[in-house]
């Protein structure tokens, strides 16, 4: 089964976003132990282990919420180059965004720069709007990820506050189509 959970396939000019698959898997470990990749989001690269939980929790995400995060594939190569979508994880911080679909992203070292990411995540907009309507969503960005902030503010984010998650300052940025 390629899509057990119903994730819905859609397209960029450069990738394909869709359901994770099995065989992402390797890359996907290989992604989340890059220290350039968890330099801000958490801090340090994540185990096979730990890893293999965040893979898991996709397509739960998908099943519970109707909503999650998609394999991004790049469509020249067809191979697994990140991810991106919409989660509600009951993070503990102030304000509240429990129940407001989060946004996030997080891209192979290879492709940092290239402006998929702003690509991906547009196109990840245009797909909540169409799903949940016009609602706001929300990101938490680590303040000294500058690439991410850019890809927010160009995508039409806002910051709303400057807070803390697990002890490391963040921004929380909201969205209102």
């Amino acid at each position: 089964m390629n899509n057990p959970h119903g994730v819905p396939v859609i397209e960029t000019q450069r990738t394909i976003l869709r359901a994770h698959r099995l065989g992402d898997f390797d890359a996907y470990v290989a992604m989340w132990a890059d220290p350039i990749v968890t330099r801000f989001i958490g801090g340090k690269p994540r185990t096979r282990e730990e890893s293999w939980i965040r893979f898991l929790r996709h397509a739960g995400l998908w099943s519970l919420l109707g909503y999650g995060f998609w394999a991004i594939e790049e469509k020249a190569t067809g191979r697994f180059v990140g991810e991106a979508g919409f989660h509600d994880l009951k993070r503990d911080i102030q304000p509240s965004i429990e129940g407001i679909p989060e946004a996030g992203w997080a891209l192979a070292p290879t492709v940092h720069g290239a402006g998929l990411a702003t690509e991906v995540v547009g196109r990840v907009l245009s797909w909540g709007e169409e799903t949940f309507g016009r609602t706001k969503t929300v990101c938490i960005i680590d303040p000294e990820n500058t690439a991410s902030l850019n890809v927010a503010t160009k995508c039409g984010y806002r910051e709303v506050v400057r807070t803390s998650y697990h002890d490391a300052p963040m921004v929380l940025l909201e969205r209102q189509p």
